[in-house]
């Protein structure tokens, strides 16, 4: 393994940050949400995350490169970074999964 891949380090380390089920249920309520943005309180309500927890795992998620937060006055909203999400799981199909599946119905 070539531990020093920057590329491989930075696809790990956005994988990690998916690793968790709460951060992947905060990404799909994202992702699923207005592109503006999804309120950080909309958040908490809907997944019953404690405040302190959700700001920890919003974190992770926003140092991967996953999220973007915006502020609207005292509302601050997160909205998926689209093209990065694209990225990394291009990177996985190309470098991960590239020709590991030989059935002529894979795409």
């Amino acid at each position: 393994m070539a531990a020093s891949d920057p590329l491989l380090t930075l696809m790990s380390q956005r994988l990690k940050a998916l690793g968790h089920p709460a951060r992947l249920a905060i990404l799909r309520l994202v992702v699923q949400g207005p592109v503006a943005g999804t309120p950080v309180g909309e958040i908490q309500a809907r997944l019953g995350i404690p405040g302190s927890t959700l700001s920890h795992h919003i974190s992770e998620l926003s140092l991967a490169g996953l999220l973007e937060a915006t502020r609207q006055g005292t509302t601050i909203r997160y909205a998926a970074r689209f093209e990065t999400l694209k990225k990394l799981t291009d990177y996985v199909w190309d470098n991960c999964c590239g020709g590991g599946c030989r059935d002529s119905n894979c795409p």
